[in-house]
């Protein structure tokens, strides 16, 4: 294997400097103690961090759990001693006021000392709707967003604190139990405006496909230096085909386009909307199958892209088999290359 991305990166990031490899902890697939399980296999197999997606409702009810992500980090924060976890990515606009997120992330913090992160973004209507607030627009929603950071960071300095802006409130709030080394803050993006906010205030960036003109926005907005966290979908089988059924049935959203995957309000709208969806349309975002050049390959276009970390989502039931796949095929190449 040749060290194909030790020089500079579209972005301006080194590619000398070792890509770490993480594992996605999809809520939506999986029952709480199976992704706390999940989270301590990724550990053992040698995964250095873990993102956890944070729902109220699944994709589509295939999927069919989605538990409360800080009880689930509560118990992973006991149950693995090396792994870094973040939230990707928890929306502390809408459904959760920005002040108990603020609590929330100090409280794992402090259960997990220098290993947690808080990933943040604009949300999904799909989980954001259920108190009967209204769906705002993209622009009102980045506000929002920035104005939250604003109140959890200025709730984490442990002041009594009290605040009045555009779209919070919060009135003499104090966060008594904060852990010596406050958590990173990482913005999630699809577009450039997120990337431009990520850069501006954000301590990382987040996305979910290999594009190139986000990091480099991100980076030109300030974010030149700091982490860039990319998702691949995968669904590794024992055959392709196996795996290409897998995908088209537990992630069939992996083909909408566009904003759709923001603006539809249920798991049955998700249903709907894939209803003929093919396999093959699928397949085209998830890499399938058991053949470790193509799982090498789809990880090569997000450091080609300039993200410096990359983090696994196996799709379907079959969790030990990706984890065995990885720890044997795909891990030891990051260990080879940058020996």
């Amino acid at each position: 294997m040749s060290k194909t991305n030790q020089k500079p990166s579209r972005n301006g990031h080194n590619r000398t400097a070792p890509v770490e490899l993480g594992y996605a902890l999809s809520s939506e697939e999986h029952r709480p103690n199976d992704l706390v399980q999940d989270a301590r296999r990724a550990e053992e197999s040698g995964f250095s961090f873990a993102l956890i997606s944070d729902h109220f409702h699944p994709w589509t009810t295939q999927q069919g759990q989605s538990p409360f992500v800080w009880s689930v980090l509560g118990a992973i924060a006991h149950n693995t001693e090396r792994l870094r976890v973040g939230t990707g990515v928890t929306c502390p606009t809408t459904r959760i006021h920005p002040a108990i997120i603020a609590q929330a992330a100090a409280t794992v913090a402090s259960m997990m000392p220098g290993r947690f992160f808080l990933g943040v973004g604009t949300g999904e209507n799909l989980n954001e709707h259920i108190l009967g607030e209204k769906w705002q627009p993209y622009d009102i929603r980045r506000e929002m967003l920035s104005e939250a950071i604003e109140v959890i960071r200025r709730l984490w300095q442990g002041d009594s604190t009290s605040f009045y802006g555009m779209f919070y409130q919060v009135e003499n709030a104090q966060i008594f139990t904060l852990p010596d080394e406050l958590p990173e803050i990482y913005v999630a993006a699809a577009g450039s405006d997120s990337a431009k906010l990520a850069g501006n205030i954000g301590d990382g960036l987040i996305a979910t496909s290999p594009d190139a003109k986000l990091t480099e926005t991100f980076c030109g907005a300030g974010g030149d230096g700091k982490p860039a966290y990319g998702q691949l979908t995968v669904c590794y089988a024992r055959t392709e085909q196996e795996a290409q059924e897998t995908a088209l049935k537990w992630w069939p959203n992996a083909a909408l386009e566009g904003e759709l995957s923001q603006e539809l309000s249920l798991p049955a709208h998700f249903e709907q909307a894939t209803k003929n969806v093919t396999a093959e349309q699928v397949c085209q975002s998830i890499t399938c199958g058991p053949d470790p050049e193509k799982h090498w390959q789809a990880i090569q276009k997000y450091l080609d892209a300039g993200f410096t970390h990359v983090y696994v989502h196996q799709v379907g039931p079959d969790q030990t088999g990706f984890f065995k796949f990885y720890a044997q095929e795909i891990l030891p190449r990051i260990e080879h290359i940058y020996a």
